[in-house]
This record gives structure tokens, sequence and C-alpha cells, in this order.
């Protein structure tokens, strides 16, 4: 089958970036792209007769003051990708390598690296292949970016180390073999470029973005289902209640969660019940204002919304960078010596995007907690256990894993973003941990999607108690149908680590 192709020019869409990362789209880039690469290339060719500059006639980090012999200069930049291959711990999932790849590819792109054209037409056979190389999680501080990873995937591109092959960890020369590929040839400073910059952390932030943003919407269509059971009154939806709160966040929650709301028969109209009848009530058995959990939805998962949109953006400028050392500067005929490595933007936004999704999964567990707590709901049994009580358990245990994994999120949301510890001889003497962020925050994520999805079962399980599916909204039906195609209705207790697994993957986008 013929696979889909996507242009690829240095302004790359999030809708395209999502396609290629996730869909395995396949890329082309643009001649004129290639092109400006190619005169970069050669304008530092040029350039650099006679010149002093780091990286290309002098050696790396605090061993920059060590001038290198003509004759060892292409040796100077396989020593860097060899030296530097010291990674440890798990490989990445290929999805993050993909990204990764896309987001170096992306860098070369802006043609102010000064590398030779193969290396973006080598990144873009490893995409379109679907070769990834094998890059373990820990290595990087995240200063001059992503050094010990891009290192590996820097090994990969010279033939060397192991890659990920039609799901087989294999030696990279021997997938060089079998598809024709030329490993990449060492021009001027091609090593050095490969593993300066940000492209990991930036590839798993972008991934992290992408599920958070699903997850999010999750979180918003799950509520008004709660609030649903509940039989809320619905004026904590409101434009007019949302809109003297001056954030666009808790504005655009509230307003999604009316129109998922929208032809629900099961919440209910404070005017119509509270204000224009007549009541002598005493004490009322309803709730005129429903937990916090449940009324004030807007303003919680309001923050959430604004800081995935902020994140977006500023990884979005970080994948559109030129993220080397030093800059070629061809149209100001110069090369510029700084820090564009410098991993502090993904590093920030990483921190409080783990603690938006963190807030979001406390939110999911005192939902649940809402379902399960008989004494507080008041309408359904105890762990929405549709059994006999007390020889049946319901979803009773699967609390446990919810509120544990909460607490995990909770802990890990403390911030790497100031956690700096200098190192490389002081030459680095304060860094990003921008991969460790990333990293922490993509454990937070699959943390969130764990809790969720196991207040998804409760919750259809919670409309079935009450005989409901009926009364629910087209929207939140349709997530009804979802789930119960995956969970069916149960009384007796049978095992549900697979079902949760299966819901994992359906909110994810996995099943389609």
């Amino acid at each position: 089958m013929r696979k889909t192709i996507c242009k690829v020019s240095k302004d790359l869409s999030l809708d395209a970036i999502e396609k290629i990362i996730f869909s395995n789209y396949h890329i082309e880039l643009a001649e004129a792209d290639i092109e400006s690469v190619n005169e970069c290339y050669l304008f530092l060719k040029e350039f650099s007769q006679d010149k002093i500059i780091y990286g290309i006639n002098t050696g790396f980090g605090p061993m920059a003051q060590w001038r290198i012999n003509d004759s060892h200069l292409k040796q100077l930049q396989y020593n860097i990708i060899r030296s530097h291959s010291t990674g440890a711990g798990n490989p990445l999932p290929v999805i993050y390598v993909r990204a990764a790849m896309l987001a170096r590819l992306m860098t070369f792109l802006q043609a102010r690296s000064g590398v030779n054209p193969q290396v973006c037409n080598l990144l873009v056979d490893f995409l379109n292949y679907g070769i990834y190389p094998v890059i373990p999680e820990h290595g990087s501080v995240g200063a001059s970016g992503d050094l010990v990873q891009l290192a590996h995937l820097a090994l990969a591109l010279i033939g060397e180390g192991e890659v990920f092959y039609n799901g087989e960890r294999c030696e990279t020369g021997k997938v060089f073999a079998k598809l024709g590929l030329q490993p990449l040839r060492m021009y001027i400073r091609e090593g050095l470029a490969v593993t300066n910059g940000t492209a990991v952390m930036t590839g798993i932030g972008l991934v992290n973005l992408v599920l958070a943003d699903r997850l999010f919407g999750y979180a918003v269509k799950s509520s008004v289902m709660m609030n649903e059971i509940a039989a809320s009154y619905d004026d904590f939806m409101s434009e007019t209640l949302n809109g003297l709160k001056r954030h666009d966040g808790q504005r655009s929650v509230a307003a999604m969660m009316r129109e998922i709301a929208a032809g629900s028969k099961a919440m209910r109209n404070r005017e119509e019940e509270l204000y224009r009848q007549h009541t002598d009530d005493e004490v009322f058995e309803h709730k005129v204002q429903p937990y916090y959990s449940l009324r004030c939805v807007p303003q919680i998962l309001g923050p959430v919304s604004d800081e995935i949109r902020n994140a977006m953006k500023v990884l979005l400028d970080e994948f559109h960078s030129a993220d080397d050392n030093p800059i070629v500067d061809p149209v100001g005929k110069t090369v510029i010596h700084g820090g564009n490595f410098h991993g502090d933007y993904v590093s920030f936004e990483m921190d409080k995007l783990k603690i938006a999704v963190t807030k979001m999964t406390m939110l999911a567990e005192r939902q649940m907690n809402y379902l399960f707590h008989d004494r507080i709901n008041g309408i359904l049994p105890p762990f929405v256990n549709m059994g006999v009580l007390g020889l049946n358990y319901g979803l009773q245990a699967s609390q446990f894993t919810a509120t544990s994994t909460t607490a995990e999120s909770q802990t890990l949301s403390n911030p790497m973003y100031v956690h700096s510890i200098p190192n490389n001889n002081d030459n680095q003497d304060i860094v990003s941990m921008g991969t460790n962020s990333a990293l922490i925050c993509k454990h937070v994520i699959e943390n969130g999607f764990q809790v969720i999805s196991i207040l998804m079962m409760a919750l259809v399980q919670a409309v079935d108690c009450l005989k409901m599916a009926d009364k629910l909204a087209p929207a939140t039906r349709k997530l009804y149908d979802d789930i119960r195609a995956i969970v069916p209705a149960f009384r007796d207790d049978t095992p549900k680590y697979r079902e949760i697994e299966r819901i994992e993957k359906l909110l994810k986008g996995e099943c389609r």
C-alpha cells in the first residue's frame, strides 16, 4: 500500500507534525530548502578556511582550547559521536525517536548549521523506512542540548550502533546493507551538528503535547458525564458566569462542556426547579450545589487548557529554531558562537505541563471517589457494584490503582528545571535538565491515561446502575458506547487489567 506523503518545509504545522509522528506519513523535502542547506554548507566550506572555529578545528567543550591538526578534522567529527554514545537505561520508544529525528531534520532545514545535505536526506530515509536508532533514556543534562542521546542518533547515521527496524533490534550496518543506504560522511562539522541541539527533548515534548491534549479532551468529556450522573444543575457551565472570569482557558472549557452537554436529558435547570417553583422544604434531598470536583471543572481545567496552548507555542517555536552551536550565517557572512542548544524553554514548559496533567489526574481520581463512595453520592451502590454486596466487589480494587498512580504523579510533579548540577569541568555550569523534564512529563501523562481509563470504566458502570444511558447527551452517549464496546456491563468479579489497557489505547488513539 502506498504511503501518504507529507511535503516538509522548514515551517510545519502541528497537524502535519502529528501526522508524521503518529501516523507515519512519509515525507518529501522541498527542493528550495535542500538548496538553502547546500548553500549554507558551501559558505561554511569557504569561510572556515584559515579561521579558528569551535568544533571544526578545535576540541569540544572544555577542550576547545586545543587546536586540532588539519589531518584529523574528519576524525574529530567521528570522535564526538563515538565518545558521547554513553547513554544508559531503557531505549526510548520509537515514537519519541521518530519525533526527535524530525526535530533534528527541522533544525537543519533552517540552513544555519553548515551541514552537507546528505544529513537531511539520510534522516528522511530513516523516517520513511522506519529505522529508529536505539537511544537510551538517560544521558542528557540538556545544556549543549541532548549530547548523549543525539550521539546515539548520529552513531546510527554513520552506520554504527543499533537500530529498531521492522520491530526488531539489530545492527545498523545490516539494515544499511539490506536497504542499500550509505552511511553519513563527515564533511566539515556533521558530527557536532547532529549531536549538538535540543531535538530529543523537543521530540519527546511534542509527543507529550499531543497526548496531553487528547487526555484533556477526555477529561472535559468525562466531567460532563459525571455531572449527568449526578443530575447537577447546569449553571456552573454558564457563559455569563464563566465570562466574568477573564481567563481564556476557563471560558473555553465551559464552552466545550456546554457543547458536549447539548441534548442531555440528565442535567437540571436551576431556573425551572428552584427559581420558578415554590417549595417549603426545610432540607433539600438533591444537592443545591455539587462537590467541587463536579462544579468547578471550568476553573480547574481552565489553567490546564491555557498551559497546553502555551506549551504548544513554545515547543513549536523550539521545533522551528536553529538550536545548534556555532550558528552559520551565510546572510551575514559569518559564524556566531553562543548557546542556542540550551534547553531551558523546553524544560520549563515540560515541568508546567506535567503539573497541569497531574491536576487533571487528581480531578479524575476525585470524580472516581465520588462515584465509588455511596455515602457521598447517595444514588449508587458502593464501588458501582452491580453484583451482590459483600460477595462481589465491583471496582473497589481499581481505586487502589488509581490512587497510588495519582500519588506518584504528585511526587513526580516537583520541577526538574531548577535542578541544575554543574558538570563538564564546570564548562556546563548551569544546565536545563530538559530531557529529564520531558521524560518525567511523559511518565506523568502515561499515569494520567491509566487513571482516567479507570474513571471511564466507573462512569459507564454508574450509567448502567442508574439505567440512564438514554438520558445522556449525544456526545457522552458516544463515549459511553465506545467504552462499553471494550468493557461490557458486569456483575461478577473478573480481572480488569486488560480492559484498563484497552481503554487506555482507545483514549490515546491507538485503536482506530
